[in-house]
C-alpha cells in the first residue's frame, strides 16, 4: 500500500508513476481531496477532546470547592452541561471521521507500487528488454511434438479424464507423469534448502481474507480468487500470500534480516483466457503447482537480494540444462505489488513459444505497509517497514511442458536430466 504522505507531499511522484504503468492518475486527487477533509475534522476532534480533558479538571475542581462553597453549584452544573454538549460533538465528528477513513483506505489499496528508477519505461510486455540469456533453444532433426501429443502418447497425461472430474483446463497426471511432478517439487527444494540458504515452510492451502489484502491480491483481484464463502476461507492463488503473512504484525527484532523462506503450494485461480493456443495443455489451469521463494529484507538491501533471487530460479533452470533467457519487465507490464520484476523464460519447441518460469519481484514496503510488518535496525531504535520479495522457483507444470518438449527423442521417448535421475528413478520416459 502507499503511504498517503508520499500522497499528500509529492502528488506529482506518484501521478508520474501511474502514468508509466499506464493507469489512471485521477485517483491521486481523490485521495488528496479524502485526505485533506480526514485531516481538517481530525483537528477539529482532537481541539474538542483537549476541551474534553479541560473541563474535566474545572469539574473535579468545583467538585472540591462546592462541599465548602455551595453557591459553586450553578457552576458546576453548567460546566457539565457544557460537557455533555461537547461530548455529542465529539461523538458526531468522530463518526464522520470514520466514514472518511472508510473511504480514504480502499482508494489506498486501489493504488499499484511506484516502480523502481530503473525500471525502463513501457506500454506492454513487448516493451520488456532480455537482459541476459543461457544456452540455446535445441534444434531436433525432426519435428518436435506439443507437449500434449508427448503426454497423452506416452500415457502419462489425460486431459480427458481431468475434464470428466473437473471441466476444461484440468488434467490428470499418471505413472511417471504424476512421480515427475512429486520429483521436480523435491527437486527444487532441496535445492534452495541446500544450496541457496532458504528455510522450507509448509503453509495452509486456504488463508483468511486479510492475508489476501497484506499480500494485495484483495481488494483488486477478488475476480481471480476461489472463496468458500460458508467458512470464509480464500484457496491461495500462490505460497507468496501465506509467506507475506508468516510475520504480519510484527516487529523484527535487529539481526534477524535477512530471511529467506521457500514452500511449495498447489495454486488456485480463475484463468479467464479464452480457449485456444495460450490455454492449450498444461499451460493455464485452474490448478497448478509451484514452488515459492520469499525474502524478508532490510531496505538497503532488497534489491541485491533480488538480484541473489533470480539467480537462484536460474540455477534451477540450468541444473535442468533448459535454455532460458531473463527478462527485466517495463513500467506497464508490472505486477500490481511490484517495483521492479524479472521473468525467467524458457524455450518450449513444441508450442513454439517462450513460457514464463518464474516472476522474480521486489516489493519494497509496498505489501509490508499492509501487513504492518517491520523492523528494528538496531537494539532500542524505531521500527521501520521491511521490505518484502517474491519468485517462483519454480513454476509447474511448464517445467514439464518444457522438459518434455525439449528433452523429447524422435520415438517419442523422453531423456531425463541428470540432476533429476535420483528423483525421478529412471533415465527416460516411455
Amino acid at each position: 500500500m502507499i503511504d498517503v504522505k508520499l500522497v499528500r507531499e509529492t502528488p506529482d511522484v506518484l501521478r508520474q508513476a501511474l502514468e508509466k504503468r499506464g493507469e489512471k492518475a485521477a485517483i491521486v486527487d481523490d485521495i488528496l481531496s479524502l485526505d485533506q477533509q480526514r485531516r481538517k475534522l481530525l483537528q477539529v476532534v482532537e481541539g474538542q477532546r483537549a476541551e474534553q480533558r479541560r473541563l474535566s479538571k474545572e469539574i473535579g475542581k468545583l467538585q472540591q470547592q462546592e462541599q465548602k462553597a455551595p453557591q459553586l453549584e450553578s457552576e458546576m452544573q453548567g460546566m457539565i452541561a457544557k460537557m455533555r454538549l461537547l461530548s455529542d460533538e465529539v461523538a458526531s465528528d468522530e463518526r464522520e471521521l470514520t466514514a472518511l477513513e472508510e473511504k480514504l483506505r480502499p482508494l489506498l489499496l486501489e493504488v499499484p507500487n511506484i516502480p523502481d528508477p530503473a525500471v525502463l519505461a513501457g506500454h506492454s510486455s513487448e516493451d520488456n528488454i532480455v537482459v541476459r540469456a543461457w544456452g540455446r533453444p535445441q534444434e531436433f532433426p525432426f519435428t518436435p511434438r506439443p507437449h500434449w501429443e508427448l503426454g497423452e502418447k506416452l500415457g502419462i497425461i489425460d486431459f480427458e479424464r481431468g475434464v470428466k472430474l473437473s471441466g476444461t483446463r484440468f488434467y490428470v497426471l499418471k505413472g511417471l507423469g504424476a512421480r515427475l511432478e512429486r520429483s521436480l517439487i523435491s527437486f527444487m527444494i532441496d535445492l534452495h534448502v541446500r544450496e541457496h540458504g532458504y528455510t522450507e515452510v509448509y503453509t495452509p492451502f486456504m488463508v483468511k481474507k486479510e492475508c489476501l489484502f497484506a499480500s494485495g491480491n484483495l481488494p483488486k483481484f477478488g475476480d481471480n480468487l476461489y472463496h468458500d464463502a460458508e467458512e470464509d476461507f480464500w484457496w491461495v492463488p500462490t505460497a507468496e500470500v501465506p509467506l507475506t503473512n508468516l510475520h504480519r504484525d510484527e516487529i523484527l527484532e535487529p539481526g534477524t534480516l535477512p530471511l529467506h523462506y521457500v514452500a511449495y503450494t498447489p495454486c488456485f485461480r480463475r484463468e479467464k483466457a479464452a480457449a485456444g493456443k495460450e490455454t492449450r495443455g498444461l499451460k493455464r489451469g485452474h490448478q497448478f503447482d509451484k514452488v515459492e521463494m520469499y525474502i524478508f529484507a532490510e531496505p538497503e538491501y532488497s534489491n541485491q537480494e533480488l538480484e541473489n533471487m533470480i539467480a537462484a530460479a536460474e540455477d534451477i533452470c540450468r541444473k535442468l540444462e533448459l535454455s532460458y533467457r531473463v527478462v527485466q519487465l517495463c513500467t506497464g507490464d508490472l505486477g500490481f505489488a511490484s517495483a521492479k520484476t524479472y521473468d525467467l523464460e524458457v524455450w518450449a519447441p513444441g508450442c513454439a513459444e517462450w513460457l514464463e518460469v518464474s516472476s522474480c519481484s521486489n516489493c519494497t514496503d509496498f505489501q509490508a505497509r499492509r501487513a504492518n510488518i517491520r523492523y528494528r535496525p538496531g537494539p532500542g531504535a524505531k521500527p521501520n517497514l521491511v521490505h518484502t520479495l517474491n519468485g517462483s522457483g519454480l513454476a509447474l507444470p511448464r517445467i514439464v511442458i518444457a522438459l518434455l518438449e525439449n528433452r523429447q527423442r524422435e520415438d517419442g521417448t523422453i531423456s531425463v536430466p541428470c540432476a533429476l535421475q535420483p528423483y525421478l528413478g529412471t533415465d527416460v520416459i516411455a
